[in-house]
């Protein structure tokens, strides 16, 4: 592979001096037209492509921030991309998509790299604590953190989240409508807080109006919803619980494989709610019921307050922005029989 022109060859092609061509490329209303036309020429003879990202760290000024999701594989995360990517489009930004794969360590190093190439901000959805002393650290060195899909109460970060609580209560009260007797949540890791968040306000909703069961799963993928449900198919029908809460929409999309598979009926023997309600819930070969959450919206409320924090103005205020999830309800759940 050849080598990248350099603008000291671009200079010499145009027999100019190197501070010519970086003004005819920073500041061209301090070089003449006739100038101007020459160095533009030698970079088109040329092909120079100038180096803007070095240009911009040396002036602390880049014009990347980063994302840092749970499972860039996940639909939730393909829109919460899509949506940030809209937002730091408007304000000429790019966005650096980084995939923590729900490992610390690999965390870690994606915070270590970014922060090494200087981005301007990173928008992180934390698999812990929030109060990491890594996420700490970086923000103390002058990178704006912004949480997504995170509640946090502390003062020196914003945080762009949904009411999983509340959408544990509505997957929870639809199933008791429907009259279900039995139930179960289906998901996992619980040190994931949306996950324990979405498991407590399903229970607390649940109470002693049915019998409860949870089934904890080691990822939130479609072959842990497949590996739950073959646990649950294999449960003596009196047992079986009749429907399920999926602590979101690949698990759910796996059960529903599973149960299929080994003769069940969805929903007439098991109902199905899942959660976040991607494209793929409502194409599944039984239409699912899901909670909706505002993927897209998530994405572009948080790089709009990144942004904001990154403006030289110190104006910025810190904030904790709150959606409200809802229920779509589809052919996946029926009144039990």
């Amino acid at each position: 592979m050849a080598a990248a022109t350099s603008i000291k060859e671009v200079a010499r092609l145009a027999g100019v001096s190197i501070g010519t061509v970086s003004n005819v490329l920073n500041h061209p209303d301090r070089v003449a037209k006739t100038t101007q036309r020459r160095v533009r020429q030698a970079i088109a003879d040329l092909g120079y492509i100038r180096n803007d990202s070095a240009r911009q760290l040396r002036a602390g000024n880049s014009r990347q921030i980063a994302i840092v999701v749970l499972d860039v594989t996940n639909p939730f995360f393909t829109d919460v991309v899509r949506g940030a990517e809209m937002a730091a489009e408007d304000q000429g930004v790019v966005v650096v998509v980084c995939n923590s794969g729900e490992s610390i360590d690999r965390e870690r190093r994606h915070l270590d790299l970014l922060e090494e190439q200087r981005v301007r901000g990173v928008l992180i959805t934390p698999i812990d604590d929030t109060r990491t002393s890594r996420l700490e650290q970086l923000i103390s060195r002058g990178t704006p953190v912004v949480l997504v899909d995170r509640g946090s109460g502390w003062p020196n970060r914003c945080s762009v989240t949904v009411d999983d609580v509340f959408g544990g209560r509505l997957a929870a009260e639809h199933l008791l409508e429907r009259g279900h007797q039995r139930v179960a949540f289906v998901g996992g890791p619980m040190s994931i807080p949306q996950v324990t968040d979405r498991h407590h306000g399903f229970c607390s909703s649940i109470g002693s109006a049915a019998r409860l069961d949870t089934v904890t799963t080691p990822s939130l993928t479609v072959a842990s919803g497949r590996r739950a449900a073959a646990q649950i198919a294999e449960l003596p029908a009196t047992q079986r619980p009749t429907a399920l809460f999926c602590a979101n929409d690949l698990i759910a999309l796996g059960a529903l494989q599973e149960l299929t598979l080994r003769g069940l009926r969805v929903p007439q023997d098991v109902a199905i709610v899942g959660y976040d309600d991607i494209e793929f819930a409502a194409a599944a070969a039984v239409p699912l019921s899901s909670v909706n959450q505002p993927r897209e919206q998530l994405g572009r409320a948080a790089t709009e307050l990144l942004l904001d924090e990154i403006e030289p103005n110190g104006a910025h205020q810190h904030r904790h922005v709150l959606f409200q999830p809802d229920l779509v309800v589809r052919a996946s759940t029926a009144k039990a029989t």
